[in-house]
């Protein structure tokens, strides 16, 4: 008798599990090896998810809000629950270590708990319109209303975490949301699916479509689709923007992060711990990781070496090991052209103090100094386990090498003086300023995004709820305050 290949994991078209017209095939980017394979979708299924997130769009909108809460507070236990399981698979089709997986799992679950509580809150404002004699026996009621369907198009490097920012909140405010995953990583995107079908949301409230290429194109261009919010590169965000000039785009984009240590800040250990982390954390692949250290003349000498011995105390290897705390980059392309910008940063003058190798998809952490200023390591995003460290004599010259960028999300800043920290917060051309630690820290109720080619959104639960809604005001007449 002939063996029974294993049908791929369904996708989901309008909350429903369907096999597909093709399949792709995740693999484990530490050894190659097959995790699992994933139905894709064809253009008729693709269809009919949008099709069925616009025809209840209208209904969903005035879903009561205790039913939309309970639906986000089942996803969160229901992850609560599977917090093994999703890790592992987190671990398996991204190849981020165990330990930050799990970190992952627990933070989906802060997000859509959030968005359950923001979902019973998010009312609006009443507004006075009496100030002038015209307004008087006037209020106004100013609401927030879905704008339509939400396509969510996600990154690879959060596949679970940062398909919630667009779920939940989406759902917390009544909107359909599509989600196209990353290829490289759907199966945490398939999982939560399996999660939102048990919730009895109406059909059309969710599909999760593992398309490529034109499919993703026909998504993108659809008008029933009028609210993009995007996570990934800069190039293809801004890319898909330009695709769809007349829809509410929300991107978050790429960073070039940089953490400045000050003159004042007395705890050198804790600061070369704490960069060293969150450099390496993700092997890098993190829009907040730490990728430029600007350190004050005064402490270079006693610094620079406890960040190197700090780096080299980094666990590497297998990413189930739940000791290890570096694995692999997401493909061997991505790891080569790590590599590569390693070694033209040192041909170009850069001092190698510890790193630089490659074996496969992982690329040892590395440290460099005194690198060009031209050079790719420095100037853009290396998304890779890479520190390019600078001396500088005082404060201004810190925070215009943390500016030299085009992007602009976040900075840490190591200072106890509140005066250096007003003042970098001030002058700093980021979204965000981590006064006292590193870009690692992100609180998933907080407003999230930066400036320049970083993005046009933000993606705390709150803001996406806002970017995902517009103001219909209602004015009433005869009334008396």
């Amino acid at each position: 008798m002939d063996a029974i290949t294993p049908q791929p994991r369904p996708c989901w078209i309008a909350g429903r599990p369907e096999q597909g017209v093709g399949e792709i095939t995740v693999s484990h980017p530490f050894d190659g090896t097959e995790v699992a394979t994933v139905a894709v979708p064809g253009p008729e299924q693709v269809e009919r998810a949008v099709a069925a997130a616009a025809a209840v769009a209208k209904e969903f909108r005035r879903t009561p809000a205790h039913v939309r809460a309970a639906a986000l507070h089942h996803v969160a236990d229901g992850l609560t629950e599977r917090a093994e399981e999703v890790a592992e698979t987190i671990t398996a089709e991204n190849g981020k270590p165990l330990k930050w997986a799990e970190v992952e799992v627990k933070r989906a679950v802060s997000t859509f708990r959030f968005a359950a509580e923001e979902a019973r809150r998010f009312t609006g404002d009443l507004q006075r319109l009496d100030t002038d004699p015209g307004g008087e026996g006037r209020m106004a009621i100013v609401r927030r209303v879905p704008r339509g369907p939400v396509l969510a198009v996600a990154p690879f490097n959060f596949p679970l975490n940062l398909v919630a920012h667009k779920v939940a909140p989406a759902l917390a405010v009544g909107a359909p949301v599509v989600v196209k995953p990353a290829s490289a990583t759907p199966l945490s995107s398939l999982l939560l699916g399996e999660l939102l079908a048990e919730t009895g949301l109406p059909e059309g409230a969710f599909s999760v479509l593992p398309v490529r290429g034109s499919d993703t194109k026909t998504l993108v261009a659809d008008e029933r689709l009028p609210v993009i919010s995007f996570t990934g590169s800069t190039g293809v965000g801004w890319s898909l923007a330009e695709q769809a000039p007349r829809k509410h785009v929300v991107m978050e984009l790429g960073s070039n992060s940089a953490a400045i240590v000050c003159a004042d800040w007395d705890d050198l250990d804790h600061a070369a711990a704490r960069i060293a982390t969150f450099g390496n954390y993700q092997a890098g692949q993190s829009c907040i990781a730490v990728q430029r250290v600007i350190v004050h003349a005064s402490h270079a000498e006693a610094f620079v070496p406890k960040l190197v011995a700090a780096v080299r105390a980094l666990r590497t290897g297998d990413p189930h090991d739940p000791e290890v705390e570096v694995g692999p980059l997401i493909d061997e392309d991505n790891a080569e052209r790590v590599e590569r910008w390693i070694t033209e940063a040192v041909d170009g003058g850069a001092e190698l103090l510890t790193g630089g190798g490659r074996s496969g998809t992982s690329v040892e952490p590395t440290v460099l100094r005194d690198v060009p200023k031209d050079a790719d390591v420095w100037r853009q995003e290396v998304f890779g386990p890479v520190l390019a460290v600078s001396v500088v004599d005082d404060l201004d010259a810190a925070l215009a090498e943390a500016n030299d960028t085009e992007y602009g999300l976040q900075a840490g800043v190591f200072t106890r003086d509140v005066r250096v920290a007003f003042e970098a917060a001030a002058e700093l051309e980021v979204g965000g300023v981590i006064i006292g630690d590193v870009p690692s820290y992100r609180a998933d109720q907080m407003p999230y995004g930066g400036v320049k080619n970083s993005g046009t959104g933000r993606e705390g639960v709150l803001s996406a709820m806002e970017d995902f809604t517009e103001q219909k005001t209602v004015v009433l007449t005869g009334v008396q305050l």
